[in-house]
Formats: C-alpha cells, structure tokens, sequence
C-alpha cells in the first residue's frame, strides 16, 4: 500500500486539478437543480412545459451531477489518504459537511423523481430556499480547504 501512495503522491497536483473539476462541476448542477425545480413547479403537471423540465432535470442529474459527485469523492478521498488530510481538523470539518453536501444530493434526488411522477408537494418558495444551502455549504468547505483554520 505504500509503494501505491508514494506513486499517487507524485500525482498530487494532478488528483486535485480533476478533484477541483469535479466539485466545481458537481456544485454547478447542485446550484441549478433547485432552480430548474422552481420554474418546474410552475408548470402543470403533465403539460409541455413539465415534460421538458423532465428531460432538463434528468439529464443534469445523469450526465453532470452524480457522475462529477462520484469523481469529487473518489479523486478527494484518494487526494485525502496521499497527503494524510484525515489527520487534520480541517479535513474532518469538511468531510462532514461534505457528507452534509452529498444527503442533500440525495434529497435533490428523491425531489427529482417525485418531479418525475407527477408528484411534488412543494412549493417554488421552498425551492428557492434549498438553492441556498448547496452554495453556503460549499463557501465553508472552500474556505476550510484553502485557508485550512484548524
């Protein structure tokens, strides 16, 4: 196992080039998503206009958001053994709300297939208040691994 960290250790840079490529990817589907469930929620259930949404929602969700979500946390946690992170107060702050991050996800999920079915319950307001959360979570993971407090 140490002969496979020294090797990914020479990768360092490279890990968090596409680490950081597929956060900025998967917060840019985590930031929308909410957004799109906003306008969709304005639409009629079964019209045109929510068919599209449809096909918006579950194209960002296949093609952007859960391919770079698996891409940040595999390129992170191998990132995170190389330089030993798990050691430190930072990463483990931000692990957890990295967790946080990815229950959110699956909750965008469960949201994205009641859109599906015809069976959302909440309001655009709600929505609204949700597209928050994934941009306030990730201003304090970017500020613990940049600035790394503690």
């Amino acid at each position: 196992m140490d002969a496979l960290k020294d090797f990914l250790a020479g990768y360092e840079r490279w890990l968090l080039a596409f680490h950081v490529i597929a956060v900025i990817s998967w917060m840019a589907g985590m930031l929308y998503l909410p957004r799109l469930f906003v306008y969709h929620t304005e639409t009629a259930p079964g019209s045109d206009g929510s068919e599209r949404f449809k096909r918006m929602e579950t194209k960002l969700l296949k093609v952007i958001i859960n391919p770079a979500m698996i891409a940040a946390w595999v390129l992170g946690l191998t990132l995170a053994w190389v330089i030993d992170a798990h050691l430190q107060g930072w990463f483990q702050a931000k692990f957890v709300l990295v967790i946080i991050l990815s229950g959110l996800h699956g909750h965008n999920v469960r949201l994205w297939r009641a859109f599906r079915e015809d069976r959302n319950t909440h309001s655009a307001r709600y929505f609204r208040i949700l597209n928050e959360i994934p941009a306030l979570l990730m201003i304090a993971i970017v500020i613990l691994a940049v600035v790394r407090p503690f």
